[in-house]
């Protein structure tokens, strides 16, 4: 496999959903993913492959926060415009660095290099341009009165160009000390020239904000536009041999923003997990890099004859510093993601070619056949390649187990020299509190993971030669078992029943198969019963949760409130209600225990339980008595007395000559006693016989009635 900065990844999380108890299965081995772990010396290329990466190493530590630009003269010499302090540094071709120059405003936001090998710095805000001579002594060159100086470059016939803001105008200087009247070369509608590039036909190309033009200048001086993108900052350009013009636009404006601060940590390994496959929910279908309504970034490529493509496009990624390869093959992309480079080629496949320590790759420049790369966060400049390093090391995204488990086999594809160790722990980001680094005790290319159970773990493997391949890796593991719990537990009014609706059928083949019916896109939720009338019954409904994830099954028992032990009713049920004959019991105060197992899940003895006891009920099966009084002397009243002996009366009702049930209330006003007298008026009835019947009704529905004859 070449060893170059083409390298990429294609590693992810397989998401495998197997029973809880058994052994799952995570899976790296697609590029989403593998790009949330750490790249130390390693590329990831287009075959979901992982190799040595160009050695990245550091030149000179500027000790300044921020480069905002960078320059090379004839000798090889690399110039470093830097912030906060206004300060530009020379480093040599041999890698002696040194302060050069120390200007008066606080960023040096543009360098270029004269055709008599003066330096031109170009300073913000409230910026001037200065020439800078070989001894670094620096003299205003030009001041065109404007807050910002973004951008310079060297025209053909040595004269230079300067992109400005916050009014958006270019100048063209010809001479020192011109005014900026008769220095204009054009004013645009723009706020700000972000970015200037010239090409070997003498053409002036420059990137704006905030409407994210790229114009181009002829020898005429007039603007043509090439693009106009929905990000609104062009913020490098980059030439390629071709003739090709590459862009790269932003979706907020760096020329208002502070460059990214280093991620923490913690921020570097986020964890990922193996989850159920969601079912109902169509997968997010993959945007189309033309698709820019929530990009951050894009890297456009214009060609010759003025047509335009998108390369790239990222909704996450920030870029912020270009590179057209000298052999037309595409670009390098310097970026706020951990200090990552990315290659991007003419037909816009990605590549990770290497990962630095920075905050934010702030620029990509060559001086020969030498490639060098300035970072911020802090102030740095690298050479890249273009040897691999001896050995490169990636580190996996943490992994989430969602519970303590044991670790089983890990297995990979590999050629050459690759070592893999893992650790664990448990917090969700690696620690002092986590186990050390463990090499994987080898049978070929498999092994034992030798870290302690935990609920997170992780892996890295050790590229030992610039030969090694690492592919795919998987790890085996089985999470430890919880005990199930049962949350709550519902009491229905007596006399209501729950009956079993018939489940969801499934096809019998899946079944058999022992497959999550999910994996197939069935999604299997509880059919929850329906209530019917059933002369004493006495219904209960509960909600259980496993951690695990594990079948679960009930045993129910019950007893008196005052007994001492509870006897089983039922057992291995595996609904999550029961209805009880209450006739069959009784009549007292009573409690229900739920057991929840999960044996199915956990044969052998290694099955949990959780369980939780009802709030008493009452069991009453017997009729409340009434008995009816004298009538008054006048014969309008008539007067029952009501009895209940195992709860409380809540209703009483009459009805005459089997008509129309009538409610009455006590005579206390409110009928909730065991003993309770009603009293029917009856003064507007006409003369004659009737039967009068009252009925009462207890709380646990029994119903009991008397009658009486009465003659008006």
């Amino acid at each position: 496999m070449k060893k170059s900065l083409f390298l990429f990844a294609f590693f992810a999380v397989l998401n495998i959903s197997l029973a809880n108890g058994q052994t799952a299965i995570w899976s790296v081995n697609s590029r989403e993913d593998v790009l949330k772990g750490d790249s130390r010396g390693v590329s990831i290329d287009p075959n979901g492959s992982i190799t040595a990466s160009p050695r990245l190493t550091e030149i000179y530590k500027i000790g300044q926060p921020y480069v905002w630009s960078t320059a090379v003269d004839s000798s090889g010499n690399v110039y470093l415009g830097t912030g906060s302090e206004g300060r530009i540094f020379r480093v040599s071709a041999g890698g002696a660095g040194a302060l050069f120059a120390d200007l008066a405003e606080l960023n040096v936001s543009a360098l270029a290099i004269g055709r008599g090998g003066e330096l031109f710095a170009g300073t913000s805000p409230d910026g001037k341009v200065y020439k800078i001579d070989s001894a670094g002594k620096a003299e205003v060159y030009f001041d065109p009165k404007e807050k910002y100086i973004w951008s310079m470059a060297l025209l053909a016939d040595g004269s230079l160009a300067i992109g400005t803001g916050e009014a958006g105008k270019i100048y063209r200087i010809r001479a020192a000390n011109s005014t900026p009247e008769a220095s204009l070369l054009f004013d645009t509608s723009e706020t700000h020239i972000i970015s200037l590039a010239t090409d070997k036909s003498g053409n002036l190309f420059a990137g704006t904000d905030s409407n994210g033009l790229v114009l181009r200048f002829g020898p005429d001086g007039k603007p043509f536009a090439l693009l106009d993108s929905p990000l609104r900052e062009i913020n490098e350009l980059a030439i390629g041999p071709d003739g090709s013009v590459y862009a790269l636009a932003l979706g907020e404006s760096a020329s208002t923003a502070k460059p990214a601060e280093a991620p923490p940590a913690a921020a570097m390994n986020k964890t990922v997990s193996v989850e159920k496959p969601t079912v109902g929910a169509p997968q997010t279908p993959q945007k189309s890099k033309y698709d820019l309504s929530a990009a951050k970034s894009a890297v456009y490529r214009i060609l010759p004859d003025g047509s335009n493509e998108i390369l790239w496009s990222s909704g996450s990624v920030v870029g912020f510093s270009l590179y057209a390869h000298q052999t037309s093959r595409g670009v390098l992309l310097g970026t706020s993601d951990r200090g990552r480079i990315y290659n991007i080629s003419n037909e816009g496949r990605e590549t990770l070619s290497l990962q630095s320590e920075a905050g934010q790759i702030s620029a990509i420049f060559s001086a020969g056949n030498k490639l060098f790369a300035a970072s911020s966060n802090q102030g740095n400049l690298y050479s890249i390649g273009p040897e691999t390093v001896a050995e490169g090391v990636y580190e996996s995204p943490v992994f989430d187990a969602k519970a303590t488990a044991n670790w089983g086999n890990i297995w990979w594809r590999t050629s050459g020299n690759v070592v893999i160790e893992t650790r664990s722990g448990n917090t969700d980001s690696p620690s002092e509190s986590w186990s050390a680094w463990q090499p994987v005790r080898t049978e070929g290319k498999r092994g034992r993971v030798g870290s302690p159970s935990s609920r997170f773990v992780q892996w890295r493997s050790l590229l030992k030669d610039g030969q090694a391949v690492l592919n795919e890796v998987s790890l085996a593991f089985a999470n430890l078992n919880i005990a199930p719990e049962v949350l709550s537990i519902s009491i229905l009014p007596a006399n209501v029943g729950l009956l079993a609706n018939p489940p969801i059928p499934i096809d019998p083949n899946i079944e058999l198969s022992g497959i999550d019916p999910a994996t197939f896109g069935i999604q299997i939720q509880p059919v929850q019963p329906r209530r019917a009338y059933q002369r004493g019954a006495q219904a209960f409904q509960w909600t259980a949760d496993d951690r695990n994830g594990d079948k679960l099954e009930f045993d129910i028992y019950f007893k008196e409130f005052a007994d001492a032990n509870y006897r089983l009713l039922r057992s291995n049920i595996s609904e999550t209600f029961v209805t009880l004959d209450g006739l069959s019991f009784a009549d007292g105060r009573y409690t229900l225990k739920i057991v929840a197992k999960d044996s199915p899940a956990n044969p052998g003895g290694l099955g949990l339980t959780g369980e939780m006891i009802s709030e008493p009920f009452d069991i009453d099966n017997t009729q409340p008595i009434v008995s009816a009084g004298e009538n008054s002397a006048s014969r309008n009243i008539l007067k029952f007395i009501a009895r209940d002996t195992s709860s409380y009366l809540i209703k009483g009702e009459y009805s005459i000559n089997g008509g129309e049930w009538i409610s009455v209330r006590a005579e206390d006003g409110i009928s909730d006693g065991p003993e309770e007298a009603y009293t029917v008026n009856l003064e507007k009835l006409s003369a004659g016989e009737y039967s009068v019947t009252l009925r009462v009704f207890d709380a646990s529905g029994n119903v009991g009635n008397a009658r009486s004859i009465v003659r008006r």
